[in-house]
């Protein structure tokens, strides 16, 4: 199944429709987003959106996300505005990797604009190396530990293990794209040719299933995982006030249904 911008923007629509909400932001996530996605990869798409005001007022919580049954090569799923806030208020990596994202299928009334200017002023570095580290930890312990290894999971560790070390030297959001990681990291060049081949082989297409395992990049990861875990303690906590966000979903809810007061 050839999937294209058309046919993403299309199902975006049938969403809005069936769904009865408008959506702010839409993009791309996971490995094409990443920039290391081969040509059977899943588009995974990710998108905000919020209901029509009445939605809001009822007295019972309803459900904040949307999640699509996964079609072919196409996985898609949303969360609700006030839900999105309220993760941005904690710093939350997957919705600020949402922001950086290189490949934006919707972009309305704004939205990411704003949450970015927010993010400059109040983005957490500790919290987001901890997502990091913990999700370096958790795949490496699960695909990396043994002799034989899934051998593309190299860059489910090694991704993240750069995005702590971007967020250490800059305390900013780290992009999103791991060619940006890549190329500010200074890693030896005994280590870049190991990577750049199995970029070179993930991109075409190889299998990439179970080898044996790469010890140098397995000692550098060891080494990594185990000094990010000492570190963090005099990191800047950061967070949005919450009335700034709350001020941000009012402006939305008038901007986007045209709603003369919501005061």
């Amino acid at each position: 199944m050839n999937i294209g911008l058309s046919d993403i923007q299309k199902e975006l629509s049938r969403i809005e429709k069936e769904n009865r909400v408008r959506i702010l932001y839409a993009v791309e996530s996971g490995s094409r987003a990443w920039g290391f996605a081969s040509r059977d990869s899943d588009f995974d798409v990710r998108f905000i959106y919020i209901h029509p005001l009445n939605w809001y007022l009822a007295i019972d919580r309803q459900r904040d996300v949307i999640e699509e049954p996964i079609s072919g090569q196409l996985d898609i799923s949303g969360w609700e505005l006030s839900k999105a806030l309220r993760l941005f208020r904690k710093s939350n990596p997957p919705l600020l990797e949402w922001l950086g994202s290189p490949i934006v299928y919707a972009d309305n009334h704004g939205l990411a604009d704003r949450l970015r200017g927010l993010q400059r002023k109040h983005f957490s570095p500790i919290s987001c190396l901890h997502h990091y580290l913990h999700m370096a930890q958790g795949n490496y312990r699960e695909y990396l530990h043994g002799e034989t290894v899934r051998i593309k999971k190299y860059f489910y560790v090694l991704r993240p293990i750069l995005a702590c070390a971007w967020i250490e030297k800059y305390r900013t959001m780290p992009p999103t794209e791991f060619a940006l990681l890549y190329a500010d990291a200074g890693l030896p060049s005994d280590l870049i040719i190991v990577i750049d081949e199995l970029l070179r082989r993930k991109m075409a297409g190889d299998e990439l299933d179970l080898e044996p395992r790469i010890a140098p990049l397995n000692d550098f990861l060891d080494e990594r995982i185990a000094y990010f875990g000492k570190i963090g303690a005099d990191m800047e906590r950061g967070g949005v006030a919450t009335g700034e966000l709350d001020d941000l979903f009012i402006t939305m809810l008038h901007e986007v249904w045209q709603l003369n007061s919501i005061r």
